[in-house]
This record gives C-alpha cells, sequence and structure tokens, in this order.
C-alpha cells in the first residue's frame, strides 16, 4: 500500500509523531481499559492438523506439494497454473489491486490481447511513435514498444499498471509495469526515480531483474509515461501462504527473502515496504523481491516517516517515530515468515496506534530500557496504555501450526519457532541480524556463499536524494532511460 503520502514523507517525523501521539494521550490518557475487538473473521483460521491432513487427501496438488527437495517441486507447476486460470465466473471488468495481497501475479478474470482482444487505440486519439503501437488495458493506455505483444492484464493499483506481454525479440514472456502518474508530484516522482535506479543497479537472484525500460516521448519536454520491464513471475507470496508447505519449503522461501535483502543491505539499501504482495515466486520456488519506490539509504533512515511500510508489516520502531535501521526489514519479514505459517496476518492493525497495540497484546510491554529511547509525548502515552505480559511463542505459534516433520528431515517446528522468536523482537537492538538468521538452523541448510555473499550492487548516489521539484526529478529519470537505452538496451 502506498504510504500517508505528503511532503512530509521527505522530511523528520518527529514533529507529526509528536502531535500525533499527543492527540492520543489526550484522548485516553485516563483510558486504562484494553481496547475491544471483534472476532476474527473465521476463514483466516489456521486449521488444526487434521484439518490439514484431510485437505491434503482431498487436493492431488497440494498434496504433491510436501514432497520433494530444493528445485525439485514436481506438481507445484501446475498447482501455479491452477491459481493463474481465469475464472468464468463474476464480472468481466474486475481488476486486481497492486496495493494488497491481491496484487501482481495474482489471478485476474479479464484478458486484453494487443492481437485482438485488447481495445487498440484510435491513431487519432494520441501521438504513437514509429517502432511502438497503443492498446486500451482497463482503463489504462498503454503505448508499447512493437516487440512486446499480447498484453496481458495482471493488475493494477495506486503505483501503476502490470501486464505480461510476450517479449518477441527475446522470445521469452515479461512483465512490463506503467508507473501511474509518476510526476503527479515530488513524491511520485522521487519514488520513480528510486524505484528505476535502484532496479537498474542491483543483480541477485532474489531481486526481480530489469530487462528494459522506456517511454514513447522523445522529448523531455514531453516525458510523461514511464514503462519498466521485468521478469515474469508465476505468483506472489499470498497465494503460497494459502498453501500447505512443508518445512524445505518454508525454510528454503525464508532463505531467499534474507539473501534478497542482505543483497540490498550490503549497498546500505533498506526496502522498507516488504509485504506478500511484495514478494514473487515461480514455479520452481525460485523467490524475488520486487517494488523499491520507497527503499531509502540507511544513511536518510534515522528519522523517517512512519508512513512507509504497509502497516501490517510495520516495525515497532517505525510506529514509535524513533528512526530505523537494516533491521526494521528483518521484522517485516518475521512477519511474513509467520503469516506462512500461521495462515494469517499476525498483526492487524486498524491504524498504527491499533497496530502498536496488537503488537504488544502478542509480545509483551517492552521494558525501561526501550521505553527510555521514545519521544517523551510518545513515551507518556506508551507508559499510560495498559500493560502485556508476552505471550509465549510455544502459544503464539503452537505445534499443530507447522508442518508434520518427516523422520528423515533436518528441520523442525521448534527451530522455526526459535528463528521467529529471534525476528519477532520488539527492540530492534535486541532483534536478530540478517546474517545472523542466515546462520540460524533452520536456514542454514540452504546456505551458499554465491547467493549470501554475492558482489553487492552498484553504488547509489545518495547525493541524488537531496531535495528537488518534479521537473528536475522528469529530467533525471529522463536521462536515466536515455543512458539505459545507449547501454542496455543492444535491441532498440
Amino acid at each position: 500500500m502506498a504510504p500517508f503520502c505528503t511532503k512530509s514523507t521527505e522530511k523528520s517525523s518527529g514533529d507529526e509523531e509528536t502531535e500525533f501521539w499527543t492527540a492520543s494521550l489526550r484522548e485516553s490518557s485516563r483510558d486504562t481499559t484494553p481496547p475491544v475487538r471483534p472476532p476474527q473473521n473465521q476463514p483466516h483460521r489456521r486449521r488444526s492438523v487434521e484439518e490439514d491432513h484431510n485437505s491434503l487427501l482431498a487436493s492431488s496438488s497440494i498434496s504433491s506439494l510436501i514432497r520433494g527437495t530444493r528445485g525439485h517441486l514436481n506438481n507445484f507447476i501446475e498447482s501455479v497454473g491452477n491459481w493463474l486460470v481465469p475464472s468464468s465466473t463474476g464480472r468481466d471488468d474486475d481488476v486486481v489491486s497492486l496495493d494488497s495481497c491481491q496484487s501482481a501475479y495474482s489471478p485476474v478474470r479479464h484478458q486484453y490481447n494487443s492481437g485482438g482482444g485488447g481495445h487498440l487505440m484510435e491513431p487519432s486519439s494520441i501521438h504513437v511513435p514509429d517502432n511502438y503501437y497503443s492498446v486500451t488495458i482497463g482503463e489504462a493506455q498503454m503505448v508499447v514498444l512493437k516487440r512486446y505483444q499480447n498484453l496481458r492484464l495482471i493488475g493494477s493499483g495506486a503505483q501503476g499498471i502490470v501486464c505480461s506481454a510476450f517479449d518477441t525479440v527475446r522470445n521469452e514472456q515479461v512483465a512490463i509495469k506503467k508507473l501511474s502518474r509518476p510526476f503527479q508530484n515530488v513524491t511520485h516522482a522521487k519514488r520513480a526515480y528510486r524505484e528505476l535506479k535502484l532496479m537498474s543497479l542491483v543483480n541477485h537472484k532474489n531481486i526481480i531483474g530489469i530487462l528494459n525500460c522506456f517511454t514513447p516521448q522523445k522529448k523531455l519536454d514531453e516525458f510523461n509515461d514511464l514503462y519498466i520491464v521485468m521478469e515474469l513471475m508465476d505468483a506472489n507470496l499470498c497465494q503460497v501462504i494459502q498453501m500447505d508447505l512443508d518445512h524445505e519449503r518454508l525454510s528454503y522461501l525464508l532463505y531467499q527473502m534474507l539473501c534478497g535483502i542482505r543483497h540490498l543491505h550490503s549497498a546500505g539499501i533498506i526496502h522498507r515496504d516488504l509485504k506478500p504482495s511484495n514478494i514473487v515466486v515461480r514455479s520452481d520456488c525460485t523467490l524475488k523481491i520486487l517494488d523499491f519506490g520507497l527503499a531509502r539509504t540507511a544513511i536518510e533512515a534515522f528519522m523517517m516517516t512512519p508512513y512507509v511500510v504497509t502497516r501490517y508489516y510495520r516495525a515497532p520502531e517505525v510506529i514509535l517515530g524513533m528512526g530505523y535501521k537494516e533491521n526494521v526489514d528483518v521484522w517485516s519479514i518475521g512477519c511474513i515468515f509467520g503469516e506462512l505459517i500461521r495462515g494469517r496476518v499476525l498483526f492487524p492493525g486498524g491504524d498504527h496506534i491499533d497496530q502498536w497495540t496488537r503488537i504488544i497484546e502478542q509480545l509483551g510491554t517492552p521494558d525501561r530500557s526501550f521505553l527510555e529511547r521514545l519521544q517523551p509525548t510518545v513515551r507518556n502515552y506508551v507508559e499510560n496504555r495498559p500493560r502485556y505480559q508476552p505471550t509465549p511463542f510455544e502459544v503464539l505459534f503452537s505445534d499443530n501450526m507447522f508442518p508434520m516433520t518427516a523422520d528423515s528431515s533436518r528441520l523442525t517446528g521448534a527451530q522455526a519457532r526459535d528463528l521467529l522468536s529471534r525476528m519477532l523482537v520488539i527492540d530492534p537492538e535486541r532483534r536478530i541480524s540478517v546474517d545472523d538468521a542466515l546462520r540460524h538452523p533452520y536456514v542454514n541448510v540452504w546456505f551458499d556463499e554465491i547467493e549470501v555473499y554475492a558482489p553487492p550492487p552498484l553504488p547509489y548516489d545518495h547525493n541524488m536524494d537531496v531535495e528537488q521539484n518534479v521537473d528536475s526529478w522528469r529530467e533525471h529519470i529522463f536521462r536515466e532511460l536515455t543512458d539505459y537505452a545507449r547501454t542496455h538496451d543492444i535491441y532498440s
């Protein structure tokens, strides 16, 4: 989801955080009653072991998932195919939102083909350069290179629209993302620059790769549309959360998340927006992290706005306006890992005060050393709320939530629970680091130095993060596109 998008996303969060928590303190300074919550929806309940067993017997595709080893997921491709088959029911104009767990690489119900299924634009409605053609996908107008054919809508949201397409030059399926109104304001423009620049700098098997980028506008003063071509994956992690995976797959997915994030951190880049819909997988269990629009350098991260990470995966130090460092991404990965095990969101807060309450209800109120590092107003509020004792992780993640451990397996539910207890730590100074998580027994079985210690991304120019206006960002992005076409796009 997009964060709170005002100019405040580019400045210190101290003032706005103090204002927010001061107002909250005034409203509830004498209220010590724990908030009353509606019951959780039953469909999100994690099934019992017996129910899981019956489900596995009833589904041959799911049953096949709990066999095999890394890279040998015999019938996983069939399962992914089932996810991606367009439904014959429902309205034709249903579009998947990229801002939720139904995101890019989620199944959609309507297909648009540039070869006949889509709505080709009239030539007079827009200027289409040579070697481009125009097609309407849903409500979006796409003007793409002719090499990309058979466009199919994957999803859309506040950040843009994503289509699959066949690249007739590379002879492969790709994903094309058109950024939504990249020059609407400074925040959008800066985010577009970061996404394009960081994707061109990173080079790791667990980070989505950029294959091309282009714009149909050939002059800077006409430049308004930005297209990024990426690898096409089979599904996002939201679908995987609904599946019953064995320990080998759970630990391998977690290992790849940690490898990808370590690669970013090695260049001082914090992702800041990790969530299931920003993590995509292939049928062979390959995992890649995408969407770098909110990524930030560690140098900048000390006093940042809390509106950076999708709320459910937001770390306590972000919620409380403390500033943060690289292991803010470890908390998010821990939330995703816990969701894979529990089958539902761990901390589904309605706002960031409710988010904080849901965290401490399960993990307990932090100790004095943590509270003393809070801003005075925030500390005042937190200290005036009810105190909670931590619930043991053996209760939060009981044995029946984990897959059954095979006699020959090196991986156990106890190991997974132990790693979770080290990742989901409120105090970032006590939270496990990415490097230590990669050495944990539940993940270390996959450890490969080539993957873990891959060369870091090319350096990011921190000077680019100074305050600039929209026209400056437009010029920087246009220059990036021009440079990329000259140095990378050998196919023109």
